[in-house]
């Protein structure tokens, strides 16, 4: 494959193992953001832009053939709403504008609750918060996918080595590293999809490698087979030799603590992720790409052992 140039917006817990899986290949990268992060590669171009603002995206488009959205915004639906449909609207119009095909780094949020596997051909939400910000923001690239090549990887919640901001980052994995009690904010018994973020830097170069019939549509990230959160923080304390010491706030708590804790009503909001069983169809990227999900079995022990080391 001939070296491109690539922008990737954001380099937190999933841009930076996409920029590191393109540079190993020989890809030219540059990364946008709106500070030069501190652990950037000094081979790594870097350009000062604020996702928000329509000028920053196409000068950060410039001379790229694709790009990469991967980018997050505090957890909380007040910024949401404003903050994701002018970000998909400025990177729609910046990359029609350069002739730059996208890959969005996407969640699942827009599909509401179900009581079945979410797949892609579900419809968008209706209700609820975030699903209706994140319905939107699909319609907005949905709406551009006669001029504009995108495609989208859905993923469920995040996990993997350094992956601090999630529910079994730092206050989980990360404390039981340190011996200490997991937190949980959310039921530890519920069956839940979680998404191996080396194999979602995995996907999205897959697409990025894959030819236009495959964009213009959503892709689901495959997960390995569901487990609960205290099945997985059972395992990663086996790999320390550690006894597993958890706590975890019930969901019927999360909005009374919301009424003092903002992080808590906005978990709560998306209470449907967690009061029935949450269960991704990721049979459709796994068919296409032949692509298989990195076990439970070793992504559990590398992820809590590199909190263990500090990573």
């Amino acid at each position: 494959m001939m070296t491109q140039q690539i922008t990737v917006f954001g380099y937190g817990a999933v841009g930076r193992p996409i920029v590191e899986r393109l540079v190993a290949r020989g890809d030219r990268v540059r990364v946008a953001t709106r500070r030069r992060p501190t652990n950037l590669p000094a081979d790594v171009d870097h350009v000062v832009c604020d996702v928000l603002d329509p000028g920053d995206v196409l000068a950060a488009l410039e001379g790229a053939t694709q790009a990469v959205l991967a980018v997050g915004f505090a957890y909380d639906s007040r910024l949401w709403r404003t903050a994701w449909p002018r970000t998909m609207t400025n990177m729609v119009e910046g990359c029609d504008a350069a002739d730059v095909r996208l890959v969005f780094i996407d969640n699942l949020y827009q599909l509401g609750p179900q009581t079945t596997p979410r797949t892609e051909a579900m419809p968008l939400a209706m209700a609820g918060e975030k699903p209706v910000i994140l319905a939107e923001v699909a319609r907005i690239w949905q709406r551009a996918a006669g001029r504009v090549q995108i495609a989208t990887l859905r993923c469920s919640d995040f996990y993997g080595p350094g992956v601090e901001v999630s529910h079994l980052g730092a206050s989980a994995f990360g404390e039981l590293a340190k011996d200490k009690p997991a937190q949980l904010m959310v039921p530890a018994d519920t069956p839940h999809d979680f998404a191996y973020v080396p194999d979602i830097a995995r996907a999205a170069v897959m697409l990025l490698d894959a030819p236009d019939e495959d964009f213009g549509q959503a892709w689901n990230m495959p997960c390995a087979p569901t487990r609960s959160p205290r099945a997985l923080l059972e395992m990663g304390a086996a790999a320390l030799g550690h006894r597993l010491r958890l706590w975890a706030i019930p969901l019927a708590l999360l909005r009374p603590i919301g009424l003092v804790y903002r992080f808590a009503k906005e978990v709560a909001d998306v209470g449907f992720t967690w009061d029935r069983p949450y269960i991704v169809d990721g049979s459709k990227f796994a068919r296409r790409f032949d692509f298989a999900a990195t076990p439970f079995e070793v992504g559990v022990p590398a992820t809590v052992r590199s909190f263990a080391k500090g990573y």
